[in-house]
């Protein structure tokens, strides 16, 4: 007999720690609140912490969202890795090395970590998982979860499906049954790089598609960014030493759908608000929101230029960004390229349908 997702009962741990109470993070706190006895997470702001604690309600992020009753938040990293038997990771890239840091006193070097922030190091130009073993050792104990999971979908039991990377199996297999739901489908594989490069870039042609829709240049230029963004992205994990195959899952091309057509999604919300006039700092003061997307684009330039990489769509939303290039030359600059072979600078032999 098939075991079904239904079937699946008890608890895979007794406890987890979520280190991040944002909209990912509070809808991660109530996907594994279902398979383990007890979850903690950390807020940095007491707010957080205190509504989730007394009313199961995050008041500033997914405020419409119940948790279950056995999540609670505090504000104090040491009480929430205290006993915790697995980790979810969810801060902004750009606090992912400092959390990490003030994270390790307190976590056993045997706990696995599965990191759900994505992006890319500004000046190290490292991975997420990258950066987390570098402050908390043992890379072999981390994973990395991707795919289409808009928070505001997951918390309303819509489904989804996610893939889970990791060097160990059996660090892969843990985090996919926390994750486990019938709502929610958890996929494994080895390839870090692939679906870390995938969930950072992805953001970055988001905000050009949002650009593109801003400036009402019509759903066909929207269509080409997607694909000419994903074959850069190929390109990027090919020259990283990745699969160019994971580009065509739900890492890739599973959530560039999302992230690039969404309106849930900030980096596309962000590229057409830039259009209206809108900055960075004012956009995402008056969300709340980190735009990865922005910070991304600025190590996915680095990387492009230092592996001889073509990304034409990554350098004209860095153009626009960080040189203050006009948003309609960018984008007639990129529609006005000649043409080359749709998949250069992959390896065509190896019977990858990206590539």
């Amino acid at each position: 007999m098939v075991a079904r997702i239904s079937d699946v009962k008890g608890p895979v741990v007794q406890k987890v720690a979520v280190i991040g109470m944002g909209s990912w993070g509070t809808a991660a706190a109530g996907m594994v609140g279902r398979r383990c006895l007890e979850v903690v997470g950390w807020a940095h702001e007491e707010e957080v912490a205190k509504g989730i604690t007394r009313h199961s309600v995050n008041p500033l992020y997914l405020s419409n969202y119940q948790l279950p009753p056995n999540v609670v938040a505090t504000t104090s990293l040491q009480e929430a890795l205290k006993g915790a038997q697995a980790v979810v990771l969810c801060v902004p890239s750009a606090f992912i090395r400092a959390t990490a840091r003030q994270m390790a006193p307190y976590l056993a070097e045997d706990v696995p970590v599965v990191v759900l922030t994505k992006g890319i190091e500004p000046g190290t130009c490292m991975l997420m998982t990258q950066v987390a073993a570098d402050e908390l050792g043992g890379q072999e104990r981390l994973a990395c979860l991707s795919g289409p999971t808009h928070a505001e979908e997951i918390c309303q039991g819509k489904p989804a499906a996610a893939v889970i990377a990791a060097h160990k199996p059996e660090v892969a297999r843990l985090f996919r049954e926390l994750f486990l739901s019938p709502a929610f489908r958890a996929y494994v594989g080895e390839d870090m790089v692939g679906v870390e490069v995938c969930g950072a870039v992805k953001n970055v042609v988001a905000i050009a598609c949002g650009i593109s829709k801003g400036l009402n240049l019509g759903d066909n230029t929207i269509s080409v960014l997607m694909t000419r963004g994903l074959a850069e992205i190929g390109r990027l994990v090919a020259a990283m030493g990745g699969d160019p195959l994971t580009c065509m899952g739900l890492a890739g091309m599973g959530d560039l759908i999302t992230t690039c057509t969404s309106p849930h999604s900030r980096n596309r919300t962000f590229g057409t608000q830039l259009v209206e006039g809108e900055t960075l700092e004012s956009y995402q003061a008056r969300t709340h929101m980190v735009v990865e997307g922005a910070a991304s684009v600025v190590s996915a330039h680095e990387l492009a230029q230092n592996l001889g990489v073509d990304m034409p769509v990554v350098s004209a939303v860095y153009r626009v960004l960080y040189e203050h290039s006009a948003l309609q030359d960018e984008m007639w600059r990129l529609l006005d390229r000649s043409p080359y072979d749709e998949f250069y600078g992959m390896d065509t032999a190896q019977a990858s349908p990206l590539s």
